[in-house]
């Protein structure tokens, strides 16, 4: 008997499938025939997604030591954006897909809760407690060896203080940026543009380091596997689930049940942060800085089933394995600006953001480990994931790093971790203004 040939397949259909689909979607994209039009940015994500993302993850130094796929989809969508390759209207769909249905969102309610559902409690507990130590050391290794770096440039301490650990380390743009101005604004008395018109560029300059650093951190924990979790970032037996080897069936109702409760707690998250207690002072509380509380709090307290658990750790991972590429394509088109980027790539910016940046990884990675966690692990999530451009920069670090599984700890530094940071603003401002 012949074996039968395996067949190419392009994202589990067969290649001229995909073609067939492919060739249809461009074509309706290059004719311009739809704009603002919901199904058609959903099909024009996948289809770009997946095609760079497969050139991507085959292009050698690049898969290794870049990212891969998911990173090539973000920087190339938003590269055909800038060059104004890619037509108005599938630019419109695109991101009036990603701002007005904020697709965004429910991808990251689906990797928060699967990711903390599948977390044994106890160590969950565990986890949170040493958690913002671990952001702390983040920020106090940014601020000395982005001051470091600040005096080899010719930048001041005080100026690497305010103009770029600030900015980078708060949290990411809505979350971070935005408010961050507003306390300059309170304490000093000065023009909230004068803050932001320089740390949106330093803050994106940043954003791109962290995510080729994601990169670098996994391929070291590639090579020395006593840094690495390997995506738990507990030291020690029990942290996931499985360890758990629980045997429950899955169907699709447990699967619907799972989708359910993560866009319910999403709203448990939103009313919380809009209405009962969006904040204290200064500090905002975000939804998802809610959402995680919530998500652990019915962990610890076993309110969920096992069975809705392992079809919520089922469900996250389906999102991360065939929506990561289509949500790269997303952010590269809707949030970033590579024009901003090119402006502000002097060498001077870039030298001390990359300083900043491993001072981030260091100081994380160091109390991570004296607190019980992976270093590689905690410098990816309260390092890394504090210094990137919030919720779109902890996806895309997270992608680079091949950890989606931690986008629950990456939420907790951009959100809680971001709110630290505003409270240390106000400090800093006060000080030194």
């Amino acid at each position: 008997m012949e074996k039968e040939q395996k067949q190419f397949k392009i994202f589990g259909m067969p290649w001229y499938l995909f073609a067939i689909f492919a060739i249809a979607v461009i074509a309706s994209s290059l004719l311009n025939v739809v704009s603002k039009e919901i199904t058609f940015g959903f099909a024009t994500m996948f289809v770009l997604g997946v095609i760079l993302g497969e050139i991507g993850d085959r292009i050698p130094i690049w898969n290794e030591y870049v990212g891969g796929g998911a990173i090539l989809a973000f920087i190339a969508s938003a590269y055909l954006v800038y060059i104004g390759v890619m037509p108005k209207g599938t630019t419109e769909s695109i991101t009036f897909f990603m701002e007005e249905t904020n697709f965004l969102n429910l991808f990251i309610s689906v990797l928060i809760t699967g990711s903390i559902l599948s977390v044994n409690k106890k160590l969950l507990v565990k986890a949170l407690t040493g958690y913002v130590p671990a952001i702390l050391g983040g920020v106090l290794g940014a601020f000395a060896l982005g001051a470091l770096g600040g005096l080899l440039a010719g930048v001041s301490p005080i100026d690497v203080a305010m103009k770029y650990v600030l900015p980078i380390m708060g949290g990411g743009t809505g979350a971070g940026a935005i408010p961050m101005s507003e306390i300059y604004k309170s304490v000093t008395g000065g023009d909230p543009k004068e803050f932001l018109s320089f740390a949106f560029p330093i803050l994106t300059i940043a954003n791109i380091i962290c995510i080729i650093a994601g990169a670098l951190l996994n391929k070291l924990g590639e090579r020395s596997k006593g840094l690495t979790g390997n995506g738990t970032l507990m030291r020690g037996k029990g942290f996931d689930a499985e360890d758990k080897k629980v045997n429950v069936k899955i169907t699709n109702n447990e699967i619907g049940a799972a989708l359910l409760m993560a866009t319910a707690f999403y709203a448990i998250g939103a009313v919380m942060s809009k209405k009962i207690l969006p904040g204290i002072g200064d500090v905002k509380f975000h939804t998802f800085a809610y959402m995680v509380l919530f998500v652990s709090l019915f962990n610890v307290l076993d309110l969920v089933p096992e069975d809705i658990k392992q079809a919520s750790k089922k469900l996250q991972s389906f999102f991360t394995a065939k929506f990561l590429w289509v949500i790269m394509i997303g952010v590269g088109v809707a949030y970033t600006d590579i024009g901003e980027i090119i402006a502000a790539l002097t060498l001077g910016n870039v030298f001390i953001a990359t300083f900043i940046v491993i001072g981030a990884i260091i100081g994380s990675g160091f109390v991570g480990y004296l607190v019980g966690f992976y270093p590689i692990e905690t410098a990816i999530t309260a390092g890394l994931c504090m210094a990137n451009r919030g919720g779109s920069g902890d996806i895309a670090v997270l992608g680079a790093a091949k950890r989606m599984e931690l986008m629950s700890f990456a939420q907790i530094s951009s959100r809680i971790g971001g709110g630290l940071m505003l409270v240390i603003a106000s400090v800093v401002f006060g000080m030194f203004m």
